[in-house]
């Protein structure tokens, strides 16, 4: 949180995250409608559009900096592998009920 709003636009990581969502929106929203609105397809009007796969690359910086915050705060990766053994038991838990209630639908 900033004490004023001026001061975010001085803190590069901001501008750099409000860059990607903006082309995010862009990207998914804005692009979709004009591509509706001309009765075209996505994928014949962008296949020559390098400036939009550049874009997308640029997007994956932002794993980068997720990947440099993990190796800073160990701690974070720790809850990050407990969260990934949970879903992986909670997952099969959920397989096992579909099966018993598929199981006792058939009696």
């Amino acid at each position: 949180a900033y004490k004023r709003l001026s001061l975010c636009m001085r803190d590069l990581w901001f501008i750099f995250d409000s860059l990607m969502v903006a082309l995010m929106v862009v990207d998914t929203w804005v692009l979709t409608l004009i591509f509706w609105a001309l009765h075209t397809s996505a994928h014949a009007a962008l296949s020559n559009a390098s400036i939009i796969k550049v874009v997308r690359l640029v997007k994956l910086l932002r794993a980068a900096r997720m990947a440099r915050l993990l190796r800073t705060m160990p701690e974070i990766l720790i809850i990050v592998k407990g969260m990934a053994a949970a879903v992986r038991s909670v997952a099969f838990t959920f397989v096992l009920l579909v099966i018993i209630v598929y199981c006792f639908s058939l009696l």
